[in-house]
């Protein structure tokens, strides 16, 4: 009983409970932790899914401000920023907990698609779409909280949390951090994403709204079956089929070799690692360097329906390409401390988004590429902390 009421005093339930009457009618679930509690709150709006706010409060301390944690496409906030970064390590050790211990009140919005079955997900599921849905939620609690407040996306979330800032005029948006993502292309690679928009569109126009990238079933069966036999070809001799565990390993370290309209954007793949061939699928060589198959396991298992909506990969592709027309980040009216931080393996060197913020007259932008890291691993490798999370 004391513990629950120094929580209440210093911003525990006593906090949690004031933000889930802030955000509505919605069936929360409370998870207390060591030093911490957990409100997990989807949002009943009346639409076909609701929109997942996650927040995780420190319950010795009252919160300095927000860090709104804004997942990649296809994730959720469980599975992306509260999903422990080392193996066999304590429960703690991610993002969110991170974030938590420097004072900041976590608030994780997971989209729509997450808990929407196939025939929900809409064709207007783009990318101002998730903007409007993240914004209610940070409006909200700006009317509540009144608490300087950042965001901090990776990937797709990071995209959005681009476009959110270039909306915001809240003097209490401090800063955004970006963690692997693209702004616009030059050159070649525009003309790329111009095709990857394209297709999207085709897609959406001939009535199919979403994407499954299936990486979570792949995933699975490596674990449940590592030699097994897959159903798909051995790129040395297509006759013959990955086993369930090298398909995994493949499509984690080296996804820019699989086909897909969007993999050609990572500079290698999701998971920094290597893959070598043997002489039959079974005598393939892979190891991951950074982030252990057991954590994209616990990741893509707390992951619910996968889906991506092609709505939301049309808009982005359109960003890719600098394609205004379909869909424009106002870099200019970025204003916010800009963090930008890529992955050599995953997103890369590709700074044009940051260069086009401080163009609009924002000094206050950093962009850094951290060597020898893949895409997913800027949130789960056991040394992100140290090497990613550090720099923001």
């Amino acid at each position: 009983m004391r513990e629950r009421q120094h929580g209440d005093a210093a911003g525990g339930i006593g906090l949690l409970t004031r933000i889930e009457r802030a955000l509505g009618t919605g069936t929360a679930a409370y998870l207390p932790g060591d030093g911490w509690i957990r409100l997990t709150l989807p949002l009943d709006d009346g639409g076909a899914a609701p929109v997942t706010v996650d927040v995780v409060a420190d319950t010795a301390r009252a919160p300095e401000g927000i860090a709104y944690l804004l997942p990649g496409g296809g994730l959720n906030f469980a599975a992306e920023f509260f999903t422990p970064g080392i193996p066999g390590g304590r429960g703690d050790r991610n993002l969110a907990h991170a974030l938590r211990r420097r004072g900041l009140l976590v608030v994780g919005v997971t989209p729509r698609e997450d808990a929407a079955a196939a025939a929900d997900v809409s064709a207007a599921w783009g990318l101002a779409a998730h903007r409007r849905d993240l914004a209610r939620v940070v409006d909200a609690l700006e009317r509540e909280l009144g608490l300087p407040y950042e965001y901090v996306g990776h990937s797709a979330g990071a995209a959005l949390a681009l476009d959110a800032a270039s909306h915001d005029t809240s003097p209490r948006l401090r800063r955004v951090v970006a963690l692997d993502t693209t702004g616009p292309y030059t050159g070649d690679l525009a003309l790329r994403a111009a095709d990857t928009r394209d297709a999207y569109a085709t897609q959406l126009a001939q009535g199919v709204p979403l994407v499954d990238p299936g990486l979570a079933a792949v995933i699975a069966k490596a674990v449940a079956d590592p030699d097994g036999v897959s159903p798909v070809p051995w790129p040395p001799d297509p006759a013959r089929r990955f086993t369930h565990c090298g398909l995994a390993h493949f499509a984690l370290i080296r996804t820019a070799a699989l086909p897909g309209p969007a993999n050609w954007i990572y500079a290698q793949g999701h998971g920094a690692g290597t893959y070598d061939f043997g002489a039959t699928p079974a005598e393939d060589r892979f190891t991951l360097t950074r982030t252990p198959l057991a954590t994209w396991y616990a990741a893509t298992a707390a992951l619910g329906s996968g889906l991506l909506p092609a709505a939301l990969m049309r808009d982005l592709a359109a960003v890719w390409a600098g394609d205004d027309d379909t869909y424009r980040i106002a870099w200019d009216r970025i204003t916010a401390e800009v963090v930008w931080i890529n992955t050599e393996l995953g997103r890369g060197d590709h700074p044009r988004g940051a260069e086009l913020i401080r163009a609009g007259g924002n000094e206050r932008v950093s962009f850094s590429v951290v060597a020898g890291y893949g895409h997913g691993d800027a949130v789960w490798a056991g040394a992100a902390a140290s090497d990613v999370w550090s720099r923001f």
